[in-house]
């Protein structure tokens, strides 16, 4: 009896294996260049895209495609939560959420506008001015959390830190680097302008800001201050007529009223209570 063997030959056995091997190859070096460029996000969705687009057969421009979208919204993701640390928003305030009933008098459509940030592209200023609690903040830090969301960088602080901050800096010899962080954000939020008295040897450090920021970038400021008092809230009518020059030029300004919907929520939650009990 005769056995017969089923033999392959040489062409036959490594028919798959170069193959193979080669795309291996490829794979290998096509994930040592997503490294190389620093391209993380795509070098980890590789092996997926790859498998996705043999099944349903994708373009090899679709698969690229795929592939560096993948990088781009990472990237994207990345420069905002960067954005956002920067920013130092005090609240997740957006304008989405300001009480509008609260606020009878405040144009809607105006904040609205503001909200598409075209404001910054002409280094427009905005002043919002009330008594506490009417929502001048929650405007403020939303237009800064807009800002950060269309790609703008935005710093918020208030006008106490600023003079501290400008103070501290003069003394320590650092007064032009100062100048210069608060001049590098397109957007700066200055938010309690009149609230804290400002020490004497500071009060000028918010025109010193403005003026370097004049028709160059936006300043967006809170206070409860009519601008008729400003100049004893700076220490110097002339310090305050000038920085007032240079922020009406090119601004918008908001006046709030109301009361405070910090009382409000007060009355409200105190008459529940009163309602329960009886």
């Amino acid at each position: 009896m005769t056995t017969h063997t089923n033999k392959t030959g040489p062409d036959s056995s490594n028919s798959v294996q170069p193959q193979s091997q080669s795309a291996i190859s490829v794979y290998q070096q096509l994930r040592g260049h997503l490294a190389v460029l620093k391209l993380d996000a795509a070098a980890e969705a590789l092996p997926q895209v790859l498998a996705t687009a043999g099944e349903q057969e994708w373009s090899m421009a679709h698969t690229l495609e795929h592939l560096l979208s993948i990088e781009v919204d990472a990237t994207e993701a990345r420069r905002l939560a960067g954005r956002l640390r920067f920013a130092c928003l005090p609240t997740p305030a957006t304008l989405d959420g300001f009480d509008y009933d609260a606020a009878p008098g405040v144009d809607r459509a105006l904040i609205r506008e503001l909200g598409t940030c075209a404001y910054l592209e002409s280094a427009t200023n905005v002043l919002l001015i009330g008594p506490p609690g009417t929502g001048k903040t929650h405007l403020a830090v939303g237009l800064a959390h807009a800002a950060v969301h269309a790609g703008y960088r935005t710093y918020v602080t208030t006008a106490a830190d600023l003079a501290a901050r400008c103070h501290k800096a003069a003394i320590e010899g650092r007064w032009s680097t100062c100048m210069r962080f608060f001049a590098g954000p397109t957007l700066l939020v200055i938010d309690e302008l009149g609230y804290l008295p400002l020490p004497a040897e500071a009060a000028s450090a918010p025109f010193q800001v403005v003026a370097q920021r004049y028709l160059k970038t936006s300043v967006v400021i809170t206070t409860n201050r009519s601008v008729a008092e400003w100049g004893e809230v700076l220490g110097d009518t002339t310090v305050a007529a000038a920085m007032l020059d240079r922020l009406l030029h090119r601004s918008v300004v908001l006046k709030l009223d109301g009361d405070s919907y910090r009382l409000r929520d007060h009355h409200a939650r105190t008459q529940n209570q009163r309602t329960a009990t009886a």
